[in-house]
């Protein structure tokens, strides 16, 4: 049975403090979720000037990097919202496409630009793309356009966006037929995930599940099913 693709998307806002304990809480949990065995983390601090974010994603890929180094086994790679420019600058695995962001190839064309860099064990030679998706068909168009993930949204009602609407497991369901791994995002617990895996999605993405918990009981929770 195929592992169980673990997605923490990070938002440091969220964390009491001001700004350098947030940021120091954040690589925290960011260490944390990489010990844990969580297959992606997500930067997501979109509020950043790129400056910032940059300083951010290196010590993140230093943080990474280090555990890697003590121990062979994390496996953990550290993707960039968006910014293709700062992923490749901080060697960073690869990037999330926001909805009508720029399309995958042109990630990739951004990468074999920069394939002259000196190689890094962390900046593959062929990036890590992740996109959002809001229908099954634009799960449809990632896969066509040879994305690596899809990261389908919002499957549950969330508390801190009650106007949204809910895409629900019959339609996670539909989009899990497409030939790319999908993930299950919006709302995601450790009581309604296993609904979501038995939809056929290959794993799940959250920002709290993993933020406010433990991460390393949420794994073992998460990989149980």
């Amino acid at each position: 049975m195929p592992k169980t693709l673990l997605y923490y998307i990070t938002d440091r806002t969220a964390f009491p403090g001001d700004e350098p304990t947030r940021r120091a809480r954040l690589l925290d949990k960011i260490a944390e979720a990489a010990s844990a065995g969580v297959d992606y983390i997500q930067l997501r601090e979109k509020d950043l000037p790129a400056r910032e974010l940059e300083s951010l994603a290196r010590e993140a890929t230093r943080v990474i990097s280090d555990l890697r180094t003590e121990n062979r086994e994390p496996r953990t790679v550290l993707l960039i919202n968006s910014r293709t420019d700062i992923a490749l600058a901080t060697n960073a695995a690869g990037v999330h496409l926001p909805a009508h962001d720029i399309s995958p190839a042109e990630v990739r064309a951004a990468w074999k630009c920069d394939a002259g860099a000196p190689a890094s064990e962390l900046s593959p030679q062929r990036p890590v793309i992740s996109i959002s998706c809001h229908s099954p068909a634009e799960v449809l168009q990632a896969a066509a356009n040879h994305a690596t993930l899809a990261i389908f949204a919002p499957i549950f009602e969330k508390k801190d966006a009650p106007g949204t609407t809910p895409q629900g497991l019959d339609t996670l369901h539909q989009a899990c037929r497409a030939n790319i791994p999908v993930l299950a995002l919006g709302g995601i617990t450790l009581r309604n995930a296993e609904s979501c895996l038995r939809a056929g999605a290959a794993g799940v993405a959250a920002i709290r599940l993993f933020q406010e918990n433990d991460i390393a009981a949420v794994v073992r929770a998460l990989r149980s099913h």
